[in-house]
């Protein structure tokens, strides 16, 4: 079986090091969905000094039961955490860039307004791609970092906490309105989600620009079970 990914604090560490006053783990969630919002998680931390959750890693990498179990762990180990979501009418209307701009800066909102958050720290972004300076505005730095959801402590809880947030809110809207199986998809592209629209037509959370062309279904990187037996190694 593949080796558990476990996340460090080395590159946080580091950056406190360097003399930032905060380091900020942000990641995204739900870029590639067909239907829902896309979210982005923020976590921020002043110091190191509470030990990072057990199991903690990437959200991708996690079961759906260790991410709800992992949430209100990662928001308690951080010194302040958001979520911002941007729906999926205003990625139809703005585009997917500027929708995760929005959400980053909707997260950020949400922090509190102390003394250097926002001009005295740098941002961990996943990716290589920086989205979220110019909707910030502030002149945060922001450090892109491929694969920082699976390498970075702070990334990776900021990947669960907007993982579980999304995936609730999907699960609700599943209920609400039922028949595209959104409480198994999270809005995700499957054969299944496809046969649903072409059964029943889009609703108002498809993004309606991204369903033109349908494409092949992406296997998902690790299965539910698969993804369940590695909870139980990294236990």
């Amino acid at each position: 079986m593949m080796a558990v990914a476990t996340p460090t604090l080395r590159l946080e560490k580091s950056l406190h090091r360097e003399g930032a006053r905060y380091v900020i783990g942000v990641d995204e969630v739900g870029r590639g969905a067909i239907a829902g919002p896309v979210a982005v998680g923020v976590a921020v931390f002043d110091s190191f000094q509470k030990r990072m959750p057990q199991g903690l890693r990437d959200s991708k990498l996690l079961s759906e039961k260790r991410r709800e179990e992992l949430e209100p762990k990662a928001s308690q180990w951080a010194s302040w955490s958001a979520v911002g979501m941007v729906s999926a009418a205003d990625v139809d209307e703005i585009g997917i860039v500027a929708a995760l701009g929005l959400a980053g800066l909707r997260a950020f909102e949400q922090l509190p307004d102390v003394d250097g958050l926002h001009t005295d720290s740098i941002a961990i972004l996943d990716g290589s791609f920086d989205w979220l300076s110019r909707a910030l505005g502030t002149g945060l730095t922001v450090r892109t970092r491929i694969k920082a959801d699976r390498d970075c402590g702070s990334v990776a809880a900021a990947s669960v906490l907007a993982k579980v947030r999304r995936d609730r809110l999907m699960i609700a809207e599943d209920a609400r309105i039922p028949g595209y199986l959104w409480a198994s998809n999270k809005g995700y592209a499957s054969r299944e989600h496809y046969a649903a629209i072409h059964e029943l037509g889009p609703s108002e959370l498809h993004r309606i620009t991204w369903l033109h062309k349908q494409p092949e279904e992406q296997p998902a990187l690790f299965d539910e079970d698969s993804l369940e037996a590695m909870d139980a190694l990294a236990v």
